[in-house]
């Protein structure tokens, strides 16, 4: 086992603080395996946050190990520290691109998202000064309303694209905005205006660009939309995007987040818990506090609902949960100093799921995975 938190490695042993997160890097391999199999053309796994949670660095490195087409990152910071680490494949930043980005683009081989006429220009004429080449990314927008050109008016941007001498058009693309849905009419719909655009190339006989807009849900529900490249996130971490989306591909989820208990007390009836003194226990309990929190995205916002696994049982978060620390009641059980404490994961034949944490949370998967703080360790199951 190995621990990488984007910059060095060190082993379990150095590792001081007990509150991590492990992330199994053969169910990594196979989720993606399945997934591509499935898919059955070029994939572009997406590392945005942090990979989900789950460490950029490590998972680049994996999935460059297993020959992914591409890789998906948000922002050119994330781009630039794999091209620093060493990563070689073709990295596509999705996001929105300043102006004075470009030469960063440029400078670590970066691919661009060009999502208006102005970018295209300001792209050209960076890639001129620098005597190089750009390569770039179409974005068109079909119904998600953020960055994009849309495509209802799309001819004059993909002519300009074709007519900048320093660009090339490597790939044109759009995304789904309700592809995990069990009513799929508006995906459906966003997919036929992204076939209109495409009437572009066969219009003036021009060979098509990579053509990609299949995301985690259109792949397990829309197979005509994977067209040349699918762009899989979170299912690739063994979570699926909604309860309602068919689960046609039989992944698992990679990450448990792990502590220890720290401290062992009793509570007296009627002594408050926490900030707040949201809690106070009717009789006698014992407690532990466990050593983590809101900082480390163990979200405030599941006090009073979230539980933990203690020696295969779970057990409820008691009072409001804090930056650093929670406070567990156990009842009349017996927990010891050092005691492994499951927050996200399997122990014995009880599990707390990513879709737990999202419901105690009220907030979706996505948000849970993303929001584990980079101070927790992330070990790498080899």
């Amino acid at each position: 086992m190995k621990n990488q938190i984007n910059h060095p490695v060190i082993s379990v042993d150095e590792i001081v603080r007990p509150t991590r997160v492990e992330v199994d890097l053969k169910i990594l391999s196979d989720n993606f395996k399945k997934v591509k199999k499935h898919a059955d053309c070029k994939i572009m796994p997406i590392l945005k946050a942090n990979a989900y949670g789950h460490g950029l660095v490590r998972i680049a490195q994996l999935y460059e190990g297993l020959k992914a087409d591409y890789l998906g990152v948000a922002v050119v910071e994330e781009g630039i520290l794999l091209r620093e680490m060493g990563i070689k494949i073709p990295i596509l930043v999705l996001g929105g691109v300043w102006g004075n980005q470009i030469p960063l683009f440029l400078k670590h081989k970066l691919s661009i998202t060009a999502s208006s006429i102005d970018k295209l220009k300001q792209i050209d004429d960076t890639a001129e000064q620098m005597k190089t080449k750009a390569v770039v990314h179409l974005k068109i927008d079909t119904g998600m309303e953020r960055i994009g050109v849309h495509y209802y008016n799309v001819d004059k941007f993909l002519e300009a694209a074709y007519k900048c001498k320093n660009i090339v058009v490597e790939g044109i693309y759009s995304h789904f905005a309700n592809s995990e849905a069990d009513d799929l009419s508006f995906t459906k719909i966003q997919l036929e205006r992204f076939n209109e655009v495409l009437d572009f190339f066969n219009s003036r006989s021009i060979k098509p660009p990579l053509r990609h807009i299949s995301n985690s849900g259109a792949i397990l529900q829309l197979p005509e939309a994977n067209l040349d490249m699918v762009r899989p996130g979170i299912i690739l971490f063994g979570v699926y995007p909604s309860e309602k989306v068919k689960r046609k591909v039989d992944v698992k989820p990679a990450l448990s987040w792990k502590s220890l208990v720290v401290y062992f007390k009793v509570i007296k009836a009627g002594n408050a818990v926490g900030y707040g003194l949201t809690y106070k226990p009717d009789h006698n309990i014992r407690a532990v506090t466990i050593p983590v929190g809101y900082g480390d995205g163990y979200l405030r916002s599941m006090s009073h609902k979230a539980k933990v696994l203690l020696n295969g049982k779970p057990y409820p978060v008691v009072g409001n949960i804090s930056m650093d620390q929670i406070v567990v009641n156990i009842e009349n059980d017996s927990a010891y100093n050092g005691d492994e404490v499951i927050l996200l994961g399997t122990n014995g034949n009880e599990s707390i799921t990513c879709e737990d944490l999202a419901q105690w949370a009220g907030t979706i998967p996505y948000e849970i995975l993303t929001n584990i703080n980079t101070r927790v360790p992330r070990i790498y199951l080899e």
